[in-house]
């Protein structure tokens, strides 16, 4: 299991979508390659922007699917990030119908 924190790299706002990019090119995308599961550990961040949430998902659900998203774990996000996260997941579900 792939463990990725992302207050160590994004900070308590997550807004750097070229920072999203980099753990999506070099993290993520890999353990889905080994068919790895994968925890986006959200503790501490307090808010993260659709750009940021997107930039870090939404290529690995175009490529892989819903089982990308079988593979992924959000943990410890607040109300907000939830959003977020919800907002970017059922756009990507909805453009792939």
């Amino acid at each position: 299991m792939k463990r990725i924190g992302i207050r160590a790299r994004a900070g308590a706002f997550a807004e750097n979508k070229d920072v999203a990019r980099d753990l999506r090119l070099k993290e993520i995308v890999p353990a889905l390659e080994r068919k790895e599961d994968i925890i986006l550990d959200f503790e501490g961040v307090e808010a993260a922007t659709q750009s940021f949430v997107h930039a870090l998902i939404s290529d690995s659900l175009r490529k892989y699917g819903n089982g990308a998203l079988d593979r992924m774990e959000f943990r410890s996000c607040n109300d907000t990030v939830k959003k977020i996260i919800n907002i970017v997941v059922d756009y990507m579900q909805e453009g792939a119908d």
